[in-house]
Parts: C-alpha cells; structure tokens; sequence
C-alpha cells in the first residue's frame, strides 16, 4: 500500500479578495470591514504581546518599540503609536497613501499591546517560551490575514517598505530586510529584547501571513 506524502498546508501567494474587502476608497468600509480589521489588527497586537512576555526575543519593529520606550520612560503601546506617526510623517515623501487602514493599525496595534500584555502568562520553562512565541507568531499571521484582506490601505511600516522599494528602485525582499535589520540593531543598541524569539518571528512571518491569508479566504468562501 503506497503511503501519501504529508503535505503542508499552502498559504495565499497574494491578497484575496473576500466577503469583507472594501472596494474603491480607502476610507469607506462596510460595517463588516471595520470589524474585520479591527479583530485583525486586535490579533495582530495580541501575537506581539505574547512574544514580549514570553521573553525570549521580540519582532524587529517590537525590538525597537521596547528599546526606545525604555529610554522615553514610556510603554512599548506608546513607543509604537510614536514610531507610527513618525513614519507616516515620511510617507509624503514617499509618495504613499494613507487609508483608514493606516490610521487603525497605528492605534489599535498599540491599544493592543499595552492592555493584552499584563494579562498575558511570562513562563519561566523554555519549553513554554517557544510555545507561546510560536502561538503568537501565528497569531499575527492570523490577524495579518484578516488585516489586509480589509483592503483599506497599507500599514505604516509596510507603506515605508514599498516607498522606499519604488523611491530607490530596490527589490521589495531587499528593501524589507535592510529596514527590519536596522529596526533590530537599533532596538537592540536601545536596549530592546533580541533572542531566538526575533529569529524564529524572521523566519517564520512570511509563511505565517501567507496561511493567515488563505484561512481568510477560506472563511469567506465558507459564509458566501
């Protein structure tokens, strides 16, 4: 009897189009939208959280938020909203657009953080560390998923990638790596936690999203 090879699951190779996406203007969504990208970004926020408390490495963007928090006296929620609009402020330059999108991920991913990450476990095993940073990493696919799928414009970061992706006339994939390497190595000059959490985030993101996209369209396919 011939075995079948296990098959992992394959992730969306771009961003569907589903029940919930708002169609023509970035600031109009359906009241099924607005609570698509809320529990999206939500959820986006939670998986951070949970790799800042299980301690052993944050998300590059997290690094630098917790570094420059520490140094401001401020949480990593606030240090994140600041970076936001910091990075918005260059988006003109950049010649990007701004949607509703844009402006709730800068709030509700900081919200996010700061009120999920006191109620979150700090386990002290290893063994737990990786669980939970790995849980939250799935999470973050899970809610990227639910996110872009809303179609109400790119998130601050992801607009100062593809900015400076057509501004400078660079591969996306090099323009992303040289901005998530710097946000790390400032972070960590700043005194933001890098570890194996950061790696196993580096690696394992681009998947993560990707499944959290087909499970998106997956669910939308399921209610139509």
């Amino acid at each position: 009897m011939r075995r079948r090879a296990l098959r992992l699951p394959r992730g969306a190779r771009s961003v569907p189009a589903t029940a919930w996406s708002a169609s023509g203007s970035r600031w109009r969504a359906r009241p099924v939208t607005l609570i698509a990208l809320v529990v999206g970004l939500w959820l986006f926020g939670t998986g951070e959280a949970m790799l800042i408390e299980a301690g052993i490495g944050n998300s590059p963007w997290t690094v630098f938020s917790e570094g420059l928090g520490d140094r401001l006296g401020i949480s990593i929620g606030a240090a994140t909203f600041a970076t936001s609009v910091a990075i918005l402020l260059a988006w003109p330059a950049l010649r990007e657009r701004p949607g509703l999108g844009t402006i709730a991920n800068a709030v509700v991913i900081a919200v996010a953080l700061d009120v999920m990450s006191p109620v979150l476990p700090q386990p002290d095993a290893l063994s737990l560390a990786l669980v939970q940073t790995l849980a939250g990493i799935a999470m973050v696919g899970v809610g990227s998923g639910l996110y872009l799928t809303c179609n109400l414009g790119p998130g601050p970061r992801d607009g100062l990638m593809t900015g400076l992706h057509r501004v400078l006339d660079q591969p996306v994939a090099r323009v992303r790596l040289a901005i998530e390497v710097s946000a790390v190595a400032v972070g960590w000059a700043l005194g933001g936690t890098v570890g194996v959490g950061t790696v196993l985030f580096a690696l394992l993101i681009g998947s993560a999203v990707a499944l959290g996209l087909a499970a998106a369209a997956a669910a939308s396919a399921a209610d139509s």
